[in-house]
């Protein structure tokens, strides 16, 4: 059983992020001899995944899983409360609270309660809402978003111990890991927001597995998951973009109530015919699904974002930072700047003229001009007035992309030509936050505690990441929740 990071990333062969053309070693992305466009009917994979969901333990899980569980459970926390603040939220909360039920569940970093799926829904918005929040490299989902913004709900309604909201918590993440595992990178390429279409299952399962949730009740709770799809990258660097794992949440969440009623739907909701799997995607590969339960943890692929971004932009940042901070740069010395990257950075972040700051989320051109003059890359960096800043406007229209298929999606080649004449380059091998550069907890509580600034007293903040370090040894996991709670 391999359990250390470091052995899974050379297992996989990861370099940060898994290169678009699939995993060195993986398993092919559908069966062989299959056409890519053909449809495959299988019987057995939601069934296969639902058992083991509902029969894992705490027990089973090693050490090092709970050690990142808990360090996930910490990133999303702060992120959620972080975002607690964001007009996105204001605007969600001031259109939907009338039509909320009783107030059952918190909505973190703020004193509004809400009945528990519209809880959910907002606690999903605002740990996303900074594009701050964990990511698993392989598929780029975010896993925490969906699985705990409808766990953390659900536990202030019913009684959940902090071993079983963890135990729930690392069981929704693999699921959801999984099925996007199977269906990656040919579902992202349709245009699926990922997070959102393969999250709601992680939220489902999670749910369910607190409810007690018989094998054939999972079977239901994933078959509902499946009619609910929601997020199309079309929507990044807006609003909705932040939406999508809110809604992921509170439809798991649903599809899971529904379930424990023995509300019926399909048995083969992932792999029938017309199915999730082949309706969202022309490849996939079941085995990932299906094969290997209680051998491989997914969550042990989990990263912790260092900038408040797009990922695949983080490279770009990373360079552009170091080679200010070695060089002493300013805007004013550089006659441009020229990019090597990776295909799906344009495809992901190409945006030249950023006019808000969840649209300059996604445009690398800005991200390096702000690396250069700011030497950050933080929540308050990407603001609107910071999208429309003329320093910063200036110095990113003399950036320049190349696509470059040798260099990876954690990697960059960047060159500065200064207006003396001098270059100065940097290649960026593993990005800093990548598996082979993880974050540090200390480093984790360096960013919750930033994230927290301004929304929770200092000594709250102290308490809640406690809190989140010794999750499963609490008697009630809502404590997280009153912890985060403001008023």
């Amino acid at each position: 059983m391999r359990l250390d990071r470091r052995d899974f990333v050379g297992a996989l062969s990861l370099a940060g992020l898994a290169p678009l053309t699939g995993l060195a070693g993986s398993a092919p992305a559908t069966t062989a001899g299959q056409d890519s466009a053909a449809v495959e009917v299988r019987d057995d994979v939601t069934r296969r995944i639902a058992k083991y969901v509902v029969s894992g333990t705490y027990e089973d899980l090693p050490a090092a899983v709970r050690r990142e569980a808990r360090r996930t459970l910490l990133n999303w926390m702060g992120c959620a409360v972080g975002g607690s603040r964001h007009e996105t939220l204001d605007a969600a909360i001031s259109a939907l609270a009338p039509f909320s039920g009783p107030p059952q569940a918190s909505v973190l970093g703020r004193r509004e309660r809400m009945d528990i799926l519209h809880a959910s829904l907002m606690n999903g918005i605002s740990s996303h809402v900074f594009d701050f929040d964990d990511t698993h490299l392989k598929t780029v989902i975010h896993p925490a978003g969906p699985v705990v913004s409808a766990l953390l709900a659900l536990s202030e309604y019913q009684a959940v111990s902090g071993k079983d909201f963890l135990t729930a918590m690392v069981l929704g993440i693999e699921v959801e890991c999984r099925i996007g595992n199977a269906v990656y990178p040919a579902h992202y390429e349709r245009g699926w927001h990922i997070t959102g279409t393969a999250g709601v299952f992680g939220a489902a399962a999670a749910s369910g597995r607190v409810l007690g949730l018989s094998e054939q009740q999972m079977v239901w709770a994933l078959g509902l998951a499946a009619t609910q799809p929601v997020g199309l990258r079309e929507m990044f660097g807006s609003m909705t973009k932040s939406f999508h794992p809110g809604r992921a949440a509170q439809n798991g969440l649903t599809a899971a109530l529904l379930a424990s009623r023995n509300f019926t739907t399909s048995d083969v909701g992932i792999e029938g015919k017309s199915g999730w799997a082949n309706v969202l995607s022309t490849t996939r590969n079941y085995a990932e699904i299906t094969e290997n339960h209680g051998k491989t943890y997914e969550i042990l692929l989990n990263t912790y974002k260092p900038f408040a971004c797009g990922i695949v932009i983080h490279p770009t940042i990373d360079a552009c930072i170091q080679l200010r901070n070695e060089h002493a740069l300013t805007a004013d010395q550089i006659a441009r700047i020229d990019l090597r990257v990776h295909p799906l950075v344009l495809e992901l972040t190409g945006k030249k003229t950023p006019q808000t700051g969840l649209d300059s989320k996604f445009s690398v051109y800005f991200a390096a001009a702000l690396a250069i003059i700011r030497g950050s890359a933080g929540t308050g960096d990407f603001s609107d007035a910071n999208a429309r800043n003329p320093a910063l406007a200036a110095l990113r229209d003399r950036v320049t992309t190349t696509i470059d298929p040798a260099i990876k999606e954690d990697q960059v080649r960047a060159t500065i030509t200064l207006k003396d004449g001098r270059t100065l380059e940097k290649f960026v091998e593993h990005v800093v936050g990548s598996l082979e550069r993880p974050m540090t907890d200390a480093d984790l509580e360096a960013k919750f505690a930033g994230l927290a600034d301004g929304v929770l007293p200092a000594a709250q903040a102290r308490r809640l990441m406690d809190l989140c370090w010794t999750i499963d040894t609490l008697s009630n996991a809502a404590q997280l929740a009153a912890a985060a709670r403001v008023g």
